[in-house]
């Protein structure tokens, strides 16, 4: 390992590499430098106690590039990573056939992958009555605040998606039209999602190193159909959880079905008590009839005196 002391440029001292070493002499007048083996000879030439130590070191050029190129490699690991995010949005809903229009009871879902290296993170949302369009830009928007969330605006960043929508809003400066027609379009008619553009156009702002790439929907990148996936199987979730109206009612439900069934039970009861007086007519019936037949034997006689 070489040093590099500089008694004389922009800015003196000791450097350890002579791209940096060069940028204090390089152009500077009466620059005064060395190169040194140990670190100890270059402290003595700053001190001025080293004299003619050796020669005044002039790199050859391919010093010069292999020092240059070890600086680069070392400044790109420490500072840069390689993001790459996948988005995408889809529905299952009427609107998607002609004449066909959006329900509220369609089910529709965005999701985002964004690949950090090694590590991988994922998020999917959904929600009831939205179209297409809507999701496409969910999912990037959603990315965008989770990226800001983790600090990796200023990362480089690839965006590769599916939608050209998305992507013609972007780069062909749709975006940047309706911004300054007031959030419409250029015939003057309404911008749908205009919310979500605006907190699109926002967020971008704060993204220098982002770029966009367009693939090909549902066929073999591997990101996209990990995406895909994902927003279609929160859809099938939504689908699962959505009869939830007709599960709660069934308890209000069977609780009045018994009443009636106890109501009708009690009438059952009162009549087999009720039933009971009937004997009092057949007694004093029969009591009769003993009397008359006693009369004919002559057991009550005596009553005509």
């Amino acid at each position: 390992m070489k040093y590099y002391a500089v008694k004389k440029g922009r800015k003196t001292g000791i450097f350890t590499t002579w791209p940096d070493a060069e940028k204090q002499v390089k152009g500077y007048s009466g620059a005064q430098f060395k190169s040194f083996k140990t670190r100890g000879e270059a402290d003595d030439y700053l001190g001025g106690t080293v004299a003619n130590v050796e020669k005044v070191f002039v790199p050859s050029k391919k010093q010069i590039k292999a020092d240059r190129r070890k600086a680069e490699k070392k400044a790109h690991e420490k500072s840069n990573r390689e993001i790459i995010v996948y988005t995408d949005g889809g529905s299952r809903n009427h609107g998607n056939v002609k004449d066909g229009h959006v329900k509220a009871s369609d089910k529709a879902a965005w999701a985002f992958l964004i690949k950090d290296g090694h590590q991988k993170h994922s998020r999917s949302g959904g929600e009831f009555g939205a179209t297409n369009n809507r999701m496409e830009i969910m999912a990037l928007l959603e990315a965008l605040k989770y990226l800001k969330s983790h600090n990796m605006q200023n990362e480089q960043i690839d965006v590769v998606m599916d939608s050209r929508y998305v992507l013609n809003a972007i780069q062909k400066k749709w975006l940047r039209g309706w911004r300054r027609r007031g959030w419409k379009k250029a015939d003057g008619s309404k911008l749908q999602n205009k919310q979500l553009w605006q907190q699109i156009d926002a967020n971008l702002r704060e993204f220098p190193r982002i770029q966009y790439f367009w693939t090909k929907g549902h066929a073999d990148d591997k990101g996209n159909v990990y995406v895909d996936h994902l927003l279609n199987k929160r859809m099938d979730k939504m689908a699962k959880k959505s009869p939830q109206s007709a599960e709660t009612p069934q308890p209000a439900h069977h609780k009045p079905a018994e009443k009636p069934q106890r109501i009708e039970d009690k009438p059952k009861i009162s009549q087999t008590k009720t039933s009971q007086p009937k004997l009092a007519p057949r007694t004093s019936h029969s009591v009769s009839d003993i009397e008359k037949s006693l009369r004919q034997l002559g057991l009550f006689d005596d009553d005509k005196d």
